[in-house]
């Protein structure tokens, strides 16, 4: 999704500051990246899929030709996924399970596992600076980084601001973001920055906090010489992305927003054609709960066929 034409934005090559530096950058081949974008939007009729004019990222991206299969959740919580659910070698044993169902499903893609683990937890109390955000130590960060290791995943680090911002806290997992394998994920739900406390209402982000996290992983990408970095961002109703339209696209980083509703299959679905399908800024992709989403009928989840349905294919899969 480009930016709105009236606000005026340098080309992404501006920010490479030398002809040496302009060198050295290397794109994913164009021909490869394009076919691969085709296959995933499924023959999708309404000219929203594949999103027009996204820039060519750079070379090392694992979008659209991997699909990254994810869990999710808090090492510290039992009841925020499944990630916090079970020791390590009995969690890769069912993560590896769904992984070879994705495999089966699409032969075509291959799977990139993740750990998708929540660094900064919203909190129902306000924490001693009234923030109302818990930011997790290093030592289980660290944990979820080890986890992941065991299984060559990456690793997604989850934000929810509560009363604090993204400005003031993705910057604090810096260390982390500048490691090859960690990427970063946002989640609006927590952001209450419309009033409200966590849990009591669904809160809220704008382009403007999605292009800082942008600017903000673009800019390590570069100054480390890494490979782009993924951003995912969870949805699951209108108001927890503002001014969609306004989405900055770099080369250097890949967004994903992630229809994260839970519920019966057909309410997951009519949720990602209004809010993920209906209003494109990149990739797509389709949380899976494997509690919430059997607690009404017809008391199943959605399987990784039917997902490969959807126009465009989520290339991102998370289960809680």
């Amino acid at each position: 999704m480009q930016s709105d034409p009236t606000d005026s934005q340098p080309s992404p090559l501006a920010k490479y500051t030398s002809k040496e530096e302009l060198k050295k950058i290397s794109y994913v081949d164009s021909a490869s990246y394009q076919n691969k974008l085709m296959q995933i939007a499924n023959g999708d009729t309404t000219g929203l899929w594949p999103v027009a004019n996204q820039p060519l990222p750079l070379e090392g991206a694992i979008l659209p030709f991997k699909r990254i299969i994810a869990y999710y959740g808090n090492l510290y919580s039992k009841n925020m996924g499944i990630l916090g659910e079970l020791p390590p070698n009995d969690l890769w044993t069912k993560l590896n399970g769904e992984i070879d169902k994705w495999e089966k499903a699409d032969p075509t893609t291959p799977v990139q596992p993740a750990i998708h683990y929540i660094a900064v937890v919203a909190q129902s109390v306000p924490m001693k600076d009234n923030s109302y955000r818990m930011r997790m130590p290093s030592s289980q960060i660290d944990s979820a980084l080890a986890i992941a290791k065991m299984g060559d995943a990456i690793v997604f680090l989850d934000v929810q601001v509560g009363l604090s911002s993204v400005e003031e806290e993705v910057p604090l997992l810096e260390n982390y973001l500048k490691k090859s394998n960690v990427h970063l994920a946002i989640d609006p739900e927590f952001s209450m920055k419309n009033g409200g406390l966590p849990g009591e209402k669904i809160g809220t982000l704008d382009a403007k906090d999605i292009n800082f996290c942008v600017d903000y992983l673009a800019k390590l990408v570069r100054e480390n010489h890494l490979s782009p970095k993924i951003l995912v961002v969870h949805r699951f109703t209108q108001g927890m992305i503002t001014n969609y339209r306004n989405i900055r696209l770099q080369p250097e980083v890949q967004i994903v927003i992630n229809m994260d509703g839970w519920g019966a299959p057909q309410l997951k679905l009519d949720t990602y054609k209004r809010y993920i399908q209906n209003e494109p800024v990149q990739f797509t992709g389709f949380k899976l709960f494997y509690k919430n989403d059997l607690k009404r009928p017809p008391h199943r989840m959605l399987t990784p066929d039917e997902l490969l349905h959807l126009k465009p294919q989520p290339i991102y899969i998370q289960y809680q």
